[in-house]
């Protein structure tokens, strides 16, 4: 075969690849590159979605770091739903997979129980917990008062309103228990068998063997876990304003954006009042560049911190 018929042969052949690749490729570019693109474009702008924008160089940004008098606010609650919530809701998913595992009868009904919470709508769910954790007539705080103990004001205290919301989050944690679930029922029986032919207690199998095996899907959750935190609106949203007695989301109305005391604003809900009520898309898109970067530095400090885990191993 000479050279010339080769070479049509590997153009055919590239040709056909990126004919089967053209839907991702497609997919990508449409709703991946071409927005980030403009995101970029358009922090440089002032634009209302109204009049042409208008080319503002780095105001956008120096108001982001220097101006912006609620966005460092909306930053520290939503890196405490990061910090404090994920791991929370893993450990917390961890142990109820490993008694789940112990359970010889009627594991299936337990099963189906704790995973029913992660099919509630979160707008429901919030309304759900705001009621329970009512100070005044929630059945919560009823049951602390029967105790002797005077309940805290939970979504209308500052101190209170976030760790509700850490409980609303372990409450549905069903989703996260179920893929751990899965992985604990994955492991070689034979390693547990390997582990106490060695003289491991059960502290050690399960520090040697389980945890070593399920490792990769406890980064999954934590990357997931993470991603959804930064982008953590309706519940938080939904719990202001239904403790507030208010039914509306938006920034400004009677200062009950993130209440009480902004302890409930995150970071999306700031990009969306910026965006969608006060109507400044120019300076929106640079909160949304943030919340990029901070999703991309946080997955690959992760990635990072799983890949020297395995060579370590």
């Amino acid at each position: 075969m000479g050279a010339a018929p080769r070479s049509r042969l590997t153009w055919r052949r590239r040709l056909t690849v990126l004919a089967f690749m053209s839907p991702a490729i497609l997919g990508f570019s449409l709703f991946f590159a071409y927005p980030l693109v403009a995101t970029v474009y358009f922090s440089f702008q002032r634009y209302d979605l109204l009049s042409p924008p208008e080319y503002v160089g780095w105001s956008n940004y120096s108001y982001f770091l220097h101006d912006d008098p609620r966005v460092w606010q909306s930053i520290r609650n939503t890196m405490w739903l990061v910090v404090v919530l994920v791991p929370a809701r893993i450990l917390f998913a961890l142990v109820i997979s490993q008694l789940l595992l112990t359970v010889k009868r009627g594991s299936g009904i337990l099963r189906a129980l704790y995973y029913l919470p992660a099919l509630a709508p979160p707008v429901a769910a919030t309304l759900m917990f705001v009621f329970l954790f009512n100070p005044a007539t929630g059945p919560v705080n009823q049951g602390l008062s029967l105790l002797g103990i005077d309940g805290p004001l939970w979504f209308n205290d500052p101190r209170w309103a976030k760790p509700g919301l850490t409980l609303l989050g372990l409450w549905g944690v069903g989703e996260v228990m179920i893929i751990i679930l899965a992985a604990l029922l994955n492991v070689p029986k034979e390693l547990y068998e390997a582990a106490s032919l060695d003289g491991a207690n059960a502290v050690k199998r399960w520090r040697h063997v389980t945890l070593p095996a399920i490792s990769p899907v406890l980064m999954f959750a934590g990357v997931t876990g993470v991603i959804a935190m930064l982008q953590y609106f309706t519940e938080a949203a939904v719990a202001a304003q239904a403790a507030s007695g208010q039914a509306t989301v938006g920034g400004g109305v009677g200062g009950l954006l993130g209440y009480p005391l902004g302890s409930t604003l995150t970071f999306p809900q700031w990009l969306y009042v910026q965006g969608f009520t006060n109507y400044y898309l120019g300076y929106a898109s640079v909160l949304a560049l943030v919340l990029f970067a901070a999703a991309l530095v946080f997955v690959l400090i992760l990635l990072g911190q799983f890949r020297d885990t395995i060579k370590g191993r």
